[in-house]
């Protein structure tokens, strides 16, 4: 008897214990009590009466990302294109989440295929290739209407891939390729007429320079000349001015000796044999001079053989 008591107790403590749920952080637990829908769990410890109510679902209210796999899809041009798509969502009410719809995922992959071909249907192929910002934001916006319903809030819709048929494919690849061959050649075009730019700037520059130089050169050789010519009209004023104040010293030092007319005389024969320098065929000499007898051997030694000596008076 005492044995049956303790398994009792030990049956009904298991009980009690199993009744305690804990809930975790970003987690919401479904309870149902009869069947009904009693509430909803936030994180925590609570208590749920055994065989009475139980967990009916375990929600995440994190943001979940659902890849679903390429849908096929005809643009305004009737070109059919393999588009997939991902799309990023959060539970925002766990009570309809649990009973809005019964599969959530497959509903939401289904409503985004009809969605997306819709909008499609209604863009032409270069614009559905250009336009995934567009498709983006209208697909977003009609998911979210439709799953609010369902406790889910469909925070943004991304197409992942846009594959067109094959040949598609190949003419748009060629297209690219002769785009960018085109924009090659333009680069080289633009490459070229920089370089011909800058030699012909170069060019200028030391065309330029060389001017320069040559003015320069040309400046400092007449700057040259003139200094030397300069300094030539000095020296030659130099000298005369020496040749002059010598002369002069010459006559102050002369009067100053008071000489007589003999020294006076003998003085214009030197200057006389000076003129003559061998080359005059003619000198006439004063008379003055002609009265000095002997003086005569003296003007023979200046005065060459073939000279012609004249009186004054016989001029």
């Amino acid at each position: 008897m005492d044995y049956f008591l303790i398994v009792l107790i030990v049956i009904v403590l298991i009980i009690i214990i199993s009744g305690i749920k804990i809930v975790p952080q970003a987690q919401i637990y479904v309870v149902e009590r009869l069947g009904g829908y009693r509430g909803s769990l936030g994180t925590g410890m609570h208590y749920v009466i055994p065989f009475i109510e139980r967990i009916a679902k375990k929600v995440s209210i994190k943001e979940q990302v659902v890849d679903f796999k390429p849908q096929p899809v005809i643009t305004k041009d009737n070109v059919t294109m393999q588009i997939d798509t991902v799309v990023f969502f959060q539970v925002v009410d766990a009570k309809q989440y649990t009973y809005g719809v019964e599969r959530p995922m497959t509903a939401i992959e289904n409503l985004s295929a009809t969605t997306l071909r819709n909008i499609i249907g209604e863009m032409e192929l270069d614009a559905t290739l250009t336009s995934r910002d567009v498709i983006n934001t209208k697909i977003t916006a009609i998911l979210d209407q439709a799953t609010d319903r369902w406790g889910i809030k469909v925070n943004r819709v991304e197409l992942k891939n846009i594959l067109p048929p094959r040949e598609i494919q190949d003419a748009m690849e060629k297209q690219m390729k002769a785009e960018r061959e085109r924009r090659e050649k333009i680069l080289q075009a633009e490459g070229e007429k920089k370089s011909q730019i800058l030699v012909a700037e170069g060019e200028k520059a030391s065309a330029i320079l060389r001017a320069e130089a040559a003015k320069e050169s040309a400046i400092l050789r007449a700057e040259a000349v003139k200094q030397q010519k300069i300094l030539e009209a000095q020296g030659e004023a130099e000298s005369i001015e020496l040749v002059q104040k010598a002369l002069a010293d010459s006559i102050v030092k002369l009067n100053n000796a008071n000489p007589s007319q003999a020294v006076i005389a003998i003085k214009g024969l030197e200057a006389f044999g000076k003129a003559a320098d061998g080359k005059a065929t003619k000198i006439i000499i004063p008379s003055e001079i002609q009265g000095l007898a002997g003086l005569t051997t003296s003007i023979k030694e200046l005065v060459s053989p073939d000279t012609n000596v004249l009186p004054e008076e016989n001029k």
